[in-house]
Parts: C-alpha cells; structure tokens; sequence
C-alpha cells in the first residue's frame, strides 16, 4: 500500500533546483519507507531508473564499482544490462538503496556527479557509524536529507481525513477552537496515531481491517528488526546500547523521564553511554532530548549531555516495546487508551508522540529544570523548549505535555516569569479544545503539536 509522504515534494525541489549536480542522501531508520519513496519517486519523474539494491546486489555490479569507474561508459553499459534498463541522458535516476552496506559506492558518487548523464538517490540508515565511514572519502556532492516515519498529518491523510488536517491547520492560525464534534473526531484519531504509529507496515496492516492486533504484529516485527541491528555492532558498547533499548519505556514511565544511569548499573555515568546515544541517534531508533541549563540563544550551547531523555523514534512502536504482546492483544487496553484511562503510560505516549512530532518539523528538542536549593527539589520542570531559529529577534517556546483533563501547570508558569523577555509564546499541549489561558498560556489540542 502506497502513502502519500510529504519528503516527495522535497525530492522534486531537489531535482529542479540542483540539476544533476548534487546526488541526495535520504537517512532514516530502518522500514520507515525510504526505498519506496525513492522508487516511487523516480518511476514518475523519470523516463526510466535503476534501483540497486545492496542489500542483494550481484557479483557483476561490484565488480563494476571496484574495476569500471575509470571508464564510465563501460561502467553504465553493464549496469544497464545487469538491470535490463535503458538510461537515457538527462532522463534517468541511479538508486543507491541501502547504501551503507556498500560504503564504496557512496564514494564513487563524486565521480559520477561531475559526469553529469544522471541523477543519483542514496537511501540509508546508520549512515554515519564508523565501520560505514572509516575507508571513504564523503563526497561533498552528496546533499544530507532526514525521512521520518510518517507524521500525523500522513496518517491522517491515509485514512482519508485530508479535509479535517485543513481545518486543524485554519483553527490553528486563528488561534479558535474546532467544532466540537469535530474536535472529538481528531482527537480519537491522534489516539489511533499513538497506537499504531507511523511505520508504513503497520499503517497498512490498520487500515487493512482496522486492526490493532495486526499493527502491533508487525511492529514487534520490526522491534526484533531493530534487536537484531543491536546484535550486529562493536561488542565494546553492544550490551549499552541494548540495555537503553530495553529501558527506554521504563524510563519513559517515570516522572522525570530521564535516563538515570546509575538505574542502569551502579557506578554508571554519561560519558560511559557516549557511542550508545550516537548509535542510537544515528540509526534514529530514538529522539534524543537534552537539558538546557540557560535557555537562550544557541540552545545547543548550553545543552547538558549528561541529563538526557529518551524517545522512541515511533511512538507505536514505543506502545508495542512498552507492552507485552499478550497485553496488546487484549481489547481492553486499547480501550483504555482510546478513553483516555490509562493513566501514567498514556502520560509516556503523549509526550513521545510530541517529541516525535516536533522531530518531524525540523525541531531539534531540549527540556529545562531548575533545582531548588531550599526546597532541595526541582521547583521547575519544562517538558520541551524549541526554538523560531530567528537570528535578529531569537525567542524560545517553552512546552508542557498534560495527557488528562485537570492538571496544573505552577512549573510553566515560574518558567514564563524567570526568562519572560525569551519567550515568544507558551504552550500546554492537552487533550481539551483550544485554548488561551487568562495568563496569555496557549492550550494545544494534542493533535494541534503538528502546527508547531
């Protein structure tokens, strides 16, 4: 089953606007639908395309990569008998897919830039780990792009609710509630959206027979996946990272949902897990959130490695990794997730599905507390600070995620009166109607994030 993604309308400026004269890069974790869109994308845009896959690539086609590239049309004539495809000048895209197994590959991309006859499209996840990277020179015709499994707005889309995103989007911009049968619809479809995530096999095997028992089958297809990848790196950080793996919901479960090393073996520190959260960022299993000491401009610069969240990637997957299959099976639990009763792990959903959906926007996400020396107690606790990236006039954003129908928010609110000037607008992300609070606090439907 084909989605409509909305990287294609980035692959066509990449096209139009570089003219052969840049091959792109799309990263992503694995199953997120990097190879379909790549092939999706050149049968309509080109006259015709091959699609190699090195993943299972013949002897015939390495050899002409390790021998031929220093004769190019020899070069292109057995590719084009190999594949049993015609490329025309101009006219046709060469796919690199799963590029990271064949580093070599990603290298000779230099050389068949400046040749100029095709268009070339790498796909590839941990694409930037050492043993894909240590004997090649990165071409610097190579232009980096993130997929990400599908957002929101893609979801909704797949179920044909096109015309409710639209409105979501014009309540939004006139800051006015929807209607609130409407309001109740889109809430109950973000809840789907937490369920079963974006990966496109388990979107398909929903929509199939609107099953979350067969969603939840392939995501713990794709979890083993992602298991297995663990299993394949340096022994030396191995068991770390599939220790954070492991531990991600537990963490996620607690109030603070940090990760406290010394939870995870006594004695434990950052700098211990340093290549554990490369890897993991890198093969974007995870959204890494950090703490920023001193809200300001450059975020990054104040960014305190050594308290870290840690989200997954997908939040369906997120929900599969957290329960047990048998759980997940049982119609009960959905039902309470769907009503809203499930308590502190519908509270871990909703902020990995924020984190997940500020990631799909282009926003790199940090948090912010604040210790209290007299009540020895953190007195201010913000969920997510992101940024407008205005260099002239730089303000923060600071957001608090509120998964039940009362809450407080005394910690937004000492966060509003201590860097007041910073702030550009704050944001309670709930799962009520909009909102703008007597303080000037603006109360997000949780499916309204996507507008952020």
């Amino acid at each position: 089953m084909a989605f409509k993604r909305k990287i294609y309308s980035k692959l066509l400026d990449w096209k139009n606007t570089t003219q052969g004269k840049k091959a792109l890069l799309i990263e992503g974790a694995r199953r997120i639908g990097k190879s379909t869109i790549a092939e999706e994308f050149a049968r309509h845009e080109y006259r015709s395309y091959i699609l190699i896959d090195f993943n299972d690539v013949s002897d015939a086609v390495i050899n002409a990569f390790n021998n031929l590239l220093g004769d190019l049309d020899t070069f292109f004539m057995v590719l084009s008998t190999e594949y049993g495809v015609e490329l025309f000048n101009r006219e046709s895209l060469i796919i690199f897919d799963e590029v990271q197994r064949f580093p070599k590959a990603r290298q000779s991309i230099k050389k068949l830039v400046k040749d100029g006859r095709y268009d070339y499209l790498e796909t590839g996840s941990l694409i930037s780990i050492q043993q894909n990277v240590k004997d090649i020179t990165i071409p610097s015709e190579e232009r980096a792009m993130d997929m990400h499994p599908m957002d929101f707005e893609e979801f909704c889309d797949a179920l044909g609710e096109s015309m409710l995103v639209k409105y979501i989007k014009n309540c939004f911009a006139k800051k006015i509630p929807l209607e609130r049968g409407l309001h109740e619809k889109a809430m109950l479809i973000f809840k789907e959206y937490i369920l079963v995530g974006g990966m496109p096999q388990s979107v398909a095997a929903f929509l199939e027979k609107r099953s979350f028992q067969r969603s939840d089958e392939e995501k713990r297809d794709i979890l083993k996946l992602y298991r297995d990848d663990i299993m394949k790196i340096e022994d030396r950080y191995q068991s770390r990272v599939l220790a954070i793996f492991d531990q991600i919901p537990a963490f996620l479960s607690q109030h603070e949902k940090r990760i406290v090393f010394s939870e995870i073996q006594a004695g434990s520190y950052f700098a211990q897990y340093a290549d554990t959260f490369f890897w993991l960022g890198n093969s974007r299993i995870v959204n890494e959130c950090f703490n920023c000491t001193d809200p300001n401009v450059g975020l990054t610069l104040n960014e305190e490695r050594a308290y870290i969240k840690c989200y997954m990637g997908d939040t369906g997957l997120l929900a599969s990794h957290a329960f047990s299959e048998n759980a997940m099976t049982e119609n009960e639990l959905y039902k309470q997730i769907l009503n809203g009763k499930l308590n502190l792990n519908e509270g871990m959903l909703y902020e990995n599905a924020l984190a997940q959906m500020l990631r799909a926007n282009g926003h790199k996400a940090f948090f912010y507390t604040h210790y209290n020396e007299e009540k020895h107690r953190n007195d201010i606790e913000i969920d997510f600070i992101i940024t407008d990236n205005n260099k002239v006039n730089f303000k923060i954003f600071p957001i608090e995620v509120k998964s039940g129908k009362r809450y407080k928010y005394e910690s937004l609110t000492r966060f509003c009166e201590k860097f007041r000037k910073r702030i550009g607008e704050a944001y309670i992300i709930h799962p009520k109607n909009f909102e703008i609070k007597d303080d000037g606090i603006i109360c997000l439907p949780a499916y309204m994030a996507m507008c952020l």
